[in-house]
């Protein structure tokens, strides 16, 4: 593998940390140059988003705003921590729960909402997380904020005695808490609920199509087979809006020089008649600057 790299997109497994997946992938790809683009609970499976490389730089500027996930959802049961790993707090029969009154509460959390986190979520309270500050037995208060939920569809029902599991899922702003969802709804039936299973199916544009078991992984390596589900090039492509430029832009952007203006918003890729990534660029006034060279004039 170059050194310029690329992405891995991962099929976590339950159980594992993100950190434990970067861990394993170091040793896998014989390399310390990798990180992720945002976290995965350990109990819940799917799409986690690595860099490789070079590619590490690119995870800062990855627009991955939009998730998609599947879940499960129990009716009838609050716990501490919103999910099944919690402490239960409050069990109340759930099966008298019609499902039109059910899609009305999902309805409900749909669209823009405030939404307070789970206590156990990783953000900083007086400088810690607030699912740290949870283990230590302190009081968490979080505040509500704003996310955005653009599906919450319940694809089907099933009565376990006195409970009832709903297979959802969701589509959502980065930033939502699925399990949240789980506490919210239940709560608005009456019956509390937490979410049992959480499957991230999509990243912004990485899907579990995509992805790789940490197994598969494994395997490649031993094999000496391809490891990164996308190179560099392949990465910025999929994920970058693109401009297209000739030979001496490109030239121009490796060695550090800016190009014309070409009115494409946010940040977006320059790529070379040869299908390669050069840049990463940002337009301001007269200028197209680069934010990252992809490919310096030494590469």
């Amino acid at each position: 593998m170059d050194g310029l790299g690329g992405l891995l997109v991962i099929d976590k497994a339950g159980g594992w940390t993100s950190h434990d997946v970067v861990a394993k992938c170091r040793k896998l790809l014989r390399t310390k140059k990798i990180g992720h683009a945002g976290t995965l609970d350990p109990m819940a499976t799917g799409v986690l988003v690595l860099g490789v490389e070079r590619a590490t730089k690119l995870l800062g500027l990855l627009t991955l705003t939009t998730k998609a996930y599947t879940a499960t959802i129990r009716l009838g049961q609050a716990t501490n921590t919103d999910d099944a790993e919690g402490e239960v707090l409050a069990t109340t029969p759930a099966g008298h729960l019609a499902d039109d009154e059910i899609a009305a509460r999902t309805t409900e959390l749909t669209g823009d909402i405030e939404q307070v986190p789970a206590t156990v979520s990783a953000i900083k309270v007086d400088g810690e997380r607030a699912y740290a500050r949870h283990r230590a037995g302190k009081d968490v208060q979080l505040a509500a904020r704003p996310v955005t939920v653009s599906r919450f569809d319940v694809l089907a029902r099933r009565d376990v005695g006195d409970f009832v599991d709903l297979e959802v899922v969701v589509e959502c702003s980065s930033g939502t808490y699925v399990r949240a969802l789980a506490r919210d709804l239940g709560a608005a039936l009456g019956v509390g609920g937490h979410l049992t299973a959480l499957r991230r199916t999509r990243v912004g544009p990485f899907t579990l199509e995509r992805a790789r078991t940490l197994d598969d992984l494994a395997a490649a390596a031993e094999s000496g087979t391809p490891q990164l589900s996308l190179d560099i090039d392949a990465a910025v492509r999929t994920a970058f809006p693109r401009r297209d430029i000739d030979a001496k832009q490109a030239d121009d952007l490796r060695n550090g020089r800016w190009l014309a203006p070409a009115g494409i918003p946010g940040v977006y890729a320059a790529i070379d008649p040869e299908e390669r990534a050069i840049a990463l660029l940002r337009e301001s006034g007269n200028r197209a600057s680069s934010v990252m060279v992809v490919r310096p004039a030494n590469l």
